[in-house]
């Protein structure tokens, strides 16, 4: 029982080396597939992903008890306002603010849809900020930042005391598009491709039982190969191979 076991563990084996063989002899499908799938989702990216547009203004955070014209600056006012920077940020995205912002830009967004356009983030560490403005039109991206910083300065120095906003910088009209980036949807394709038709072809090749030559059925099933038989009506044609079975008790196509 356990010779049987045995035997029959030995046929399921899989040659590492035969499935790297495979995959090389496939290679051209290999290439065919990253390439088409490369082009396939490029294609997808260029044709049907609407193109966005970033817009950006700075401001700087300026915390009343630091005297700017003065010599001499307190590194804890400084400390404080970087943090304000935080504060700030949720200040901007509250609602209070944007639909300010939608009422001066006059643009045609709900507040959860103009929220989801905006980001602020601190400008290396700095107690100077940028307002980054997301939209499918750069006139409309430009005109959305700008209001913002119309509108923010005068809503924070009603809000947080002793602070003020600063405009630093002017949001411009954006000329070139953020996204979608062509050249990494068309890489991603093509590892995708790669991935795929490299696991169809091992599959299909763990699934394959037909005789291949003369070793499978040596290595595999330990049977004499008598002769093969070439198939005379198509010169074209892969050889047979037949072999002897006891069960059968003839030769049968292996």
């Amino acid at each position: 029982m356990e010779r049987g076991k045995n035997k029959d563990s030995q046929h399921e084996k899989i040659d590492v080396l035969e499935l790297f063989i495979t995959l090389f002899k496939k290679a051209w499908i290999i290439a065919i597939s990253t390439v088409l799938a490369g082009l396939i989702v490029g294609g997808y990216a260029f044709f049907f992903v609407p193109p966005k547009y970033q817009a950006s203004a700075m401001l700087y955070v300026n915390n009343n008890s630091v005297s700017v014209a003065g010599t001499s600056f307190d590194l804890s006012d400084l400390n404080a306002a970087k943090s304000l920077v935080s504060t700030y940020s949720v200040i901007l995205h509250s609602r209070n603010v944007l639909d300010d912002v939608i009422e001066e830009s006059g643009v045609d967004y709900s507040y959860n849809e103009l929220n989801s356009m905006i980001t602020a983030a601190p400008v290396d560490s700095t107690e100077i900020f940028r307002v980054v403005v997301t939209s499918t039109n750069p006139d409309e991206a430009e005109l959305i930042a700008n209001s913002i910083c119309s509108i923010l300065p005068k809503k924070i120095s009603s809000i947080v005391e002793s602070s003020s906003v600063r405009i630093v910088d002017f949001a411009v009209r954006p000329e070139s598009k953020s996204s979608p980036n062509i050249t990494m949807y068309a890489l991603v394709g093509m590892i995708v491709g790669f991935v795929i038709s490299c696991v169809v072809i091992v599959i299909l090749k763990l699934f394959d039982n037909s005789i291949n030559g003369e070793d499978y059925l040596i290595n595999n099933y330990k049977y004499p190969v008598l002769g093969v038989i070439p198939d005379f009506d198509d010169n074209h044609q892969k050889n047979k191979y037949y072999s002897y079975s006891k069960e059968r008790g003839d030769y049968g196509d292996a």
